[in-house]
């Protein structure tokens, strides 16, 4: 069956279609998933309830645009409904300048930068992920977590630090290591 198809029978609640198109996104979507939550488990958790959204509002799809990137925004926002009220810290500057994390040739694995994202405090992982990962304005995203632009730009500095104090202490052990 064809996307059109499959959303043209989703809107007639039919359980094969939405079972078939869970099929055919749940992968991809489950990676979006895990960008903004905590662990696998609640990123799992964030799938599911996207899902029930997503076939909930279908009929609100009207083929103008890009399915996915329709679901896509759906998941991101019920996963950051997760974390209304949760307070995120004010900006201490507005100066903000831009960090850059610089790797050496050798490069560092896809899976570590995953990783040391995924470790960052919810409100730095956010926020770098819906700039950095999603392309979303500092605009949109203050709009969406109802804080300050100038606290995206501090949040997303912040992340921009750890993670680059994480890849210089990984290249750093690794040219240790290689010494030895």
């Amino acid at each position: 069956m064809i996307l059109e198809q499959l959303i043209a029978e989703c809107k007639k609640n039919n359980p094969k279609a939405q079972e078939q198109l869970y099929n055919l996104f749940s992968r991809k979507f489950f990676g979006v998933c895990l960008k903004y939550s905590s662990n696998y488990a609640d990123a799992q958790d964030n799938l599911q309830d996207g899902f029930l959204i997503i076939f909930r509002k279908i009929e609100q799809y009207s083929g103008k645009g890009s399915f996915e990137g329709w679901a896509k925004r759906i998941l991101i926002n019920s996963a950051l409904q997760k974390f209304k009220g949760v307070r995120f810290m004010e900006v201490l500057n507005e100066n903000i300048p831009e960090i850059e994390v610089e790797i050496d040739e050798e490069g560092v694995p896809l899976d570590y930068l995953m990783q040391i994202i995924q470790e960052l405090p919810d409100q730095y992982r956010i926020v770098f992920n819906l700039y950095v990962l999603d392309g979303y304005s500092h605009k949109e995203i203050s709009e969406m977590l109802k804080i300050s632009t100038g606290t995206t730009k501090s949040n997303l500095h912040r992340a921009r630090l750890l993670l680059k104090e994480k890849v210089e202490n990984r290249i750093e052990n690794k040219l240790e290591s290689s010494a030895k």
